[in-house]
Parts: structure tokens; C-alpha cells; sequence
């Protein structure tokens, strides 16, 4: 066996501890199955008094973790702490410099910094690790990095944020309206301090971001995800949904076109039959689409302490092992820097608004669509006592770009009470 791995920590939080629960309960596994121990020699952490369920006696404090990034004592320093700037990113820059391999969750900071910090990390000939920022404990990166290698990949398309599934969720099992359920979301702590982070689509963003990264051979472009959140999503959207045998997720697809890459992460209807339609509450799905492996689809928890830092210790003993692949599955200077593109294929949409009641008025929001080209496949109009009738219409596929331009026309004709909230109906 040979010698100890020693590792230092930035972050005591839920994950942080979670890691050093594993190594403490689980050492003997760890060793055998890594071929020598892991070693845990020093932490950073706000707080020397807090109670985090497990003994950290014996250990280096540092309470400065960019001295603690460079410490000669240390082999791996483990990143988790969060954001996407400083103190975090000058962290894991000292600890490459220095020749230590380094193993982080922050998927923000990866999304907007990953290409440099990937060359930082080839040119000093150490490891960059990352399974933990994607979709907790899921081997989502490796299963894209190692068991997928041999492919060329089609389509990644998933559930990436179980906040956004959790509420989903929730608003159909128990009829509830948004916003009752996102206070909720909030007390349970499902919720980034910042919640659109959740709500918004970005944090999911970010995963689909790197995802894409290491499946089409690109450089990480987070700012060229379209991104919609699920804020507009309505108990009413919910119900109709599920009268035509669709669920409403937060799916992200990425896929290489002919014209460039393109990467969404938008509410969308999807099958309630299909495997993304049946996932329920806070868990994430992720599905890869091979030449040769053709569907894979990996289902688990996305977040929580024995999920995220289970996916730590993979990467802790993966270093452990020996086991070295560049940062994002290729060599960090063969990664091309790709043109954005919306998307090209088309799809069903499904409407959403109120109209005046008065004669008429159907048939100009279906002239409005028809003179872009978009036919309509059904049509409701759900009861009401006022002269606001909602009205939900579901499209015959069509461009984003040419739903947009008839949407515009739409609120022209002045027969809208409420802005039209359109959702795409995704086949899955």
C-alpha cells in the first residue's frame, strides 16, 4: 500500500462535513479500495465552535483558505465553499500553482472560469475535479468522461435542479398554488440564499453548461444558455397539463447542430408517461444520448450531504487510485470555442392566456397565429364569470422565433388581458 493521501478542506458546511463523515466512518473501505489511505491534515471554516456531528479533533485549522490552499502538507485541496469569484477562485488557483490536484462542487464558479482554470491545471500537471457541481450524486461527469468516452454524443437532456422538480411537484400533488409552495421550498431551505438561482434556471444552467462542455468537446459558455425560470408557471398550467397527459418540468437540452451548440434550460411539457415525466419531488434525471450506447439515463438525488459529498469522496479516491483524465474528458487547449445557436428543431407549444369575452376575439388571436404560419391543434376555453376568459391553446409545431413574432402579434390585436405564457411541449 502506499503512502497516505492527505487532503485539506475550505468548507465545513452540509457537504464538507458530509466528506469528512465519510472518511471517518468509512477508512478501511476507502483504503482497500483505493489501494492507500486518505488522510484528512487540515480545515477551513468559519466557525471552530459549530457542532457539525462529527470530531475534528487532531486537525489544522487555517482560517485563511488561500493559506490553506498552499499548505506543503497537503496533496488535494477540496473546494466547498462556494461562489463564482474570489476567495474560492484564488484558492484553487494558489493550489494548482502549487502543484496539488484540487476537487470542487462549485459548478458556478466552473461555469464562468472552468477554461482557464482547466489550462491551470494541465500546465501544472494536476487534476481538476468536479462530479459534485453536477447533479450531486449522480456520476453524471463520469459517466460523460469514462464509460462514454467512445461515443459521440447526441443529446444531453435532464432535470437538473431538484428545488424546481421538488415545487413542480408539489403544485400538482397537492394543488397548490406557486407561490404558496416556492414559501415552502423557502422554509424547508431547498432555496439558494439568492432563490433565482433555483427558480430562475441558473443553477441548472450551470450544470448544463459543463455538461455540454465535456460532451461536444467546447469551451464552457454559460451566457449562451437560454434560460427561462419556472416563476410564470401557474396551478392552472399545471391542471391543463395533466388533463392532456403532460407534466411540467425544468428540462435542459443541449445538442451540436449543424450551425453551432445549442443549450436551453426552459419549463417544458413533457410526457407524463416518459421516465423525466414520472420523476417526482427534489430528485434529477439526466439523460445522454449515444451513437452506440444509445439512451442513458441517470436518475438519483441532486443535492443534500450524503448525495454531494458521496460524489466528493469518488473524485478523493479517484486521485487516491492514480487515475488521471484532463479536466473536461480532452486536453483544456483542444476544447473550440463554439457559435450559440437557438434552437432548429420545432416543437408543439402550448398557450396560455386571458381574452375578452366578445365575439370575435378567438379568431383574432387565430388569425394573429395563422398569419405567422402556426396552426392551432386544440383549443380551451375554461369556465368563468367575468369577462376575462382564459384560454389555452396548444400549437402544431413551430419555431421559438416564429411563436415569438405571432406572440407579438397577438398583443397587438388588443384582445389579451394578460401577457400569453407559452410553454414548449418537448418529445422526450
Amino acid at each position: 500500500m502506499g503512502s497516505a493521501l492527505k487532503i485539506g478542506i475550505a468548507g465545513l458546511g452540509t457537504v464538507g462535513a458530509g466528506v469528512v463523515k465519510i472518511l471517518d466512518s468509512h477508512s478501511r473501505l476507502i483504503s482497500s479500495r483505493s489501494g492507500r489511505s486518505v488522510e484528512l491534515k487540515a480545515i477551513s471554516a468559519r466557525s471552530r465552535s459549530k457542532d457539525r456531528g462529527v470530531s475534528l479533533e487532531g486537525l489544522s485549522w487555517e482560517s485563511d483558505i488561500i493559506e490553506l490552499a498552499g499548505r506543503s502538507d497537503i496533496d488535494v485541496f477540496v473546494e466547498l465553499i462556494g461562489g463564482d469569484g474570489n476567495p474560492a477562485k484564488e484558492a484553487i488557483e494558489t493550489a494548482l500553482k502549487s502543484g496539488k490536484h484540487v476537487i470542487t462542487a462549485n459548478k458556478a464558479l466552473l461555469a464562468k472560469h472552468g477554461q482557464e482554470l482547466a489550462e491551470l491545471a494541465e500546465k501544472n500537471n494536476v487534476s481538476l475535479k468536479f462530479e459534485a457541481a453536477v447533479a450531486g450524486g449522480i456520476p453524471a461527469v463520469k459517466a460523460l468522461t469514462e464509460s462514454l468516452a467512445g461515443n459521440k454524443i447526441n443529446r444531453i437532456m435532464g432535470v437538473m435542479n431538484g428545488t424546481c422538480n421538488y415545487i413542480l411537484t408539489r403544485m400538482e400533488t397537492s394543488n397548490l398554488p406557486y407561490e404558496t409552495v416556492f414559501n415552502e421550498a423557502q422554509k424547508l431551505g431547498y432555496l439558494e440564499a439568492d432563490p433565482t438561482l433555483d427558480t430562475g434556471g441558473i443553477d441548472a444552467g450551470h450544470k448544463l453548461a459543463i455538461l455540454s462542455s465535456i460532451a461536444f468537446g467546447t469551451q464552457i459558455d454559460f451566457k449562451a444558455v437560454v434560460t427561462q425560470g419556472i416563476e410564470l408557471v401557474s396551478i392552472q398550467d399545471i391542471e391543463q397539463a395533466r388533463e392532456m397527459g403532460y407534466r411540467i418540468k425544468l428540462l435542459g437540452v443541449s445538442q451540436m447542430t449543424g450551425e453551432g451548440l445549442e443549450q436551453r434550460m426552459q419549463p417544458c411539457l413533457v410526457s407524463a408517461n416518459s421516465p423525466i415525466g414520472q420523476l417526482e419531488n427534489a430528485m434529477n434525471m439526466i439523460i445522454f444520448d449515444g451513437d452506440h450506447s444509445g439512451q442513458i439515463i441517470l436518475r438519483g438525488a441532486g443535492a443534500g450531504e450524503g448525495p454531494t459529498s458521496s460524489a466528493v469522496m469518488s473524485d478523493i479516491i479517484d486521485i487516491a487510485r492514480g487515475n488521471k483524465i484532463p479536466t473536461f474528458g480532452q486536453s483544456a487547449t483542444s476544447l473550440i470555442k463554439m457559435k450559440p445557436v437557438l434552437t432548429s428543431t420545432p416543437a408543439a407549444y402550448y398557450i396560455r392566456t386571458k381574452l375578452e369575452d366578445s365575439p370575435g376575439v378567438l379568431a383574432k388571436m387565430a388569425t394573429a397565429l395563422g398569419n405567422n404560419g402556426i396552426s392551432i391543434d386544440q383549443m380551451r376555453q375554461t369556465q368563468h364569470a367575468d369577462v376575462a376568459a382564459p384560454v389555452v391553446i396548444v400549437t402544431h409545431k413551430t419555431l421559438p422565433e416564429t411563436l415569438n413574432e405571432a406572440l407579438i402579434e397577438v398583443l397587438k390585436t388588443g384582445v389579451t388581458l394578460e401577457a400569453p405564457v407559452a410553454l414548449r411541449i418537448e418529445d422526450v
